[in-house]
């Protein structure tokens, strides 16, 4: 690996903050939240003075509530847990119990947070219907100040209405600039490796555009089902779920124009052009742009999958969609003409998220003898589950021969190997600190979220308007015969 001497400083100044969790009990603060500020403390990335404050519903003393916690870091933590550095992490915390619809009840936060020393961080991880009454709740017990900050997790809203709605309860009491709307696919290190592949480097910012690309390709096939989650996926769907927030956030990041600098209006800016330039997708257009498709009963690495309908706590009249594939087409002068195709679905044929730029072929083959249709070059940029980056390319077979015959092979830069000594941090681990250092750069402005319902919102209306059911797929499969057919009829097809 070449590297070079200059570096940046790392040792940024931490700031000490009370880290609140609404929603310590549930599933993504054990999943996700628990698990991320143990590796931090791992780091020695919290401030000495930082406290984390756990608040949910359920009658808890705190020594229970720190077994809970013990137990769920044994669980999540995907490594040995060390007992020092938990007991280092439960010394920071403290459970305080709050009916979230309550607002005198906030009052109880009031021994536990110091606004005044230090910075008050929210994380609503409840349902979004809750994230007006916690707002009041804040605000009734004299908690908010210019240091406080509210980080919003998704869905924000059902539709533009619904987030607009959301969105202004908590403006009530919040400026922009205190609100931080997460979506975690921001913090992995490959989504945010884009912005060093695209303006770092001298051979892809040139070639960046209609001139050199044909089109774009973006994925995010999950391998499992829905499972116990049918209620709340059975009211969201695949276009809501995924699309509006994860992929959209992709598709700006790859579609953007150089920002000015890094700081966070500048990204936020330049990724807004993006959604607002997006070609509508309408009733008149919809047969030929989008494919909706629900899977049926199949085989996921030999084990039979229900359909579905047939998932625990199902509805057998449900249309909802579990996969969605789109042709988007971005109308400015960069991206004329070159389409991007989204593809996202549960029970897929494995777990794959990944972005593949697929470049034009070379007007002429002077290697006609040896490879009768030169392919052409690929970028593919993986997110996961193994992280990193490839070229597609073409190659001399080595030896000799009476012609000089050629192979398709990969350049691979695999985080995992080139960074060997380096662990890869957790999204929700940089996001957290990001939060904590107040910087909104890899945070999602309100703006963004109601372009993208925008424009989500039509695609909704058209599928409402032809009333037709989604396409069946087998569990285990890349989704309905359709979707190959989006891409076949203008003569391309999925990267598999």
């Amino acid at each position: 690996m070449i590297s070079d001497n200059t570096s940046c400083n790392v040792n940024v100044e931490r700031t000490p903050c009370d880290f609140t969790i609404f929603g310590v009990l549930g599933d993504l603060s054990q999943r996700n939240l628990l698990p991320s500020l143990y590796q931090l403390e791992k780091a020695t990335l919290l401030h000495p003075e930082t406290r984390v404050i756990g608040v949910a519903r359920h009658e808890l003393s705190q020594e229970a509530f720190l077994t809970e916690v013990r137990t769920k870091l044994q669980t999540f933590v995907h490594e040995e847990v060390e007992a020092v550095i938990t007991e280092r992490l439960l010394a920071r915390m403290r459970y305080v119990l709050i009916n979230l619809d309550a607002p005198e009840e906030y009052k109880r936060l009031a021994g536990a947070v110091n606004p005044q020393q230090r910075v008050f961080v929210s994380y609503f991880s409840v349902a979004p219907s809750l994230f007006g009454p916690i707002c009041t709740g804040l605000e009734h017990a004299g908690l908010v100040t210019p240091n406080t900050r509210v980080v919003l997790e998704k869905p924000i809203g059902r539709n533009l209405a619904s987030s607009i709605e959301i969105n202004d309860l908590v403006a009530k009491v919040f400026n922009e600039k205190q609100v931080y709307r997460i979506d975690h696919y921001l913090g992995k290190e490959t989504v945010m490796n884009l912005l060093a592949l695209r303006f770092a480097n001298s051979i892809f910012t040139t070639n960046w555009d209609h001139n050199t690309i044909d089109h774009v390709q973006i994925t995010v096939a999950e391998e499992v089902g829905i499972g116990s989650r049918w209620g709340y996926f059975d009211q969201a769907g695949q276009l809501r779920d995924m699309v509006q927030n994860h992929l959209m956030q992709i598709l700006t990041l790859v579609a953007m124009e150089p920002p000015v600098n890094l700081h966070d209006d500048s990204l936020r800016n330049e990724k807004l052009k993006v959604l607002k330039a997006l070609r509508p997708i309408t009733a008149k257009n919809i047969d030929k742009r989008v494919v909706r498709g629900q899977y049926g009963p199949g085989f996921i690495k030999g084990k039979p999958v229900p359909s579905y309908l047939d998932e625990k706590g199902g509805n057998i009249t449900s249309t909802t969609e579990t996969f969605v594939a789109i042709r988007v087409d971005i109308d400015n002068w960069r991206w004329a003409g070159v389409p991007f195709y989204l593809r996202t679905g549960k029970a897929m044929a494995c777990k794959r998220s990944e972005v593949v730029i697929n470049y034009k072929p070379l007007p002429h083959n002077i290697f006609y003898d040896s490879y009768r249709s030169l392919p052409a070059n690929k970028l593919i940029i993986r997110l996961q589950p193994d992280e990193g980056v490839e070229i597609e390319m073409l190659n001399k077979v080595p030896g000799i021969s009476d012609c000089l015959r050629l192979q398709r092979t990969m350049l691979d830069l695999s985080f995992s190997e080139a960074f060997s000594k380096e662990r890869i941090a957790g999204a929700y681990e940089r996001l957290i600190l990001e939060v904590m250092q107040g910087n909104q750069a890899l945070f999602i402005h309100r703006d963004e979220v109601e372009s993208s319902w925008l424009w989500i919102d039509s695609i909704q209306d058209a599928w409402a308007k032809a009333n037709e059911p989604p396409k069946p797929y087998p569990a285990g499969s890349w989704g309905p015969v359709a979707s190959v057919a989006l891409l076949a009829r203008d003569e391309r097809e999925w990267e598999e």
